[in-house]
């Protein structure tokens, strides 16, 4: 194996960032349709969204590091926090991904390797419960 082969990052090894334009724009595109978590974003445009997604998905994986450029550090809970993100809703983001990530058509390994971590990351983002009763604090 050549160095280059071995430095070579998820991103590569996926396409870079034509994947992840693919990814990122079919996930928004049931996005729009989706009355609860369209109601998350408050731009008229869900572009500029896409935009900051495509850009963290990116450097995530080893892509260019724009994102962190741009905006700083992620701080995905923090930025996430200003809205109620009940595990309905995160079963909705991960259904419109998964149509995403299937769509890709990428090998198994990598497809095994990104879901899991879109899975990891959608759960880590539930602040709140979905019966707004059982919500003590509340």
């Amino acid at each position: 194996m050549s160095e280059q082969q071995a430095a070579e990052t998820f991103y590569d090894a996926v396409g870079g960032h034509e994947t992840f334009r693919k990814l990122v724009a079919r996930f928004y595109e049931g996005v729009a349709g989706d009355p609860v978590l369209r109601a998350m974003y408050p731009e008229e445009d869900l572009g500029p969204a896409e935009v900051r997604f495509r850009m963290f998905l990116e450097q995530y994986w080893g892509g260019p590091r724009t994102y962190s450029e741009e905006r700083g550090h992620p701080r995905l809970r923090m930025r996430h926090a200003p809205f109620a993100v009940t595990e309905a809703a995160r079963d909705r983001w991960l259904g419109h991904m998964r149509v995403a990530v299937d769509e890709l058509g990428l090998e198994a390994m990598y497809e095994q390797e990104l879901w899991a971590y879109l899975a990891m990351a959608a759960n880590s983002m539930v602040n709140t419960l979905d019966d707004p009763r059982q919500n003590l604090l509340g």
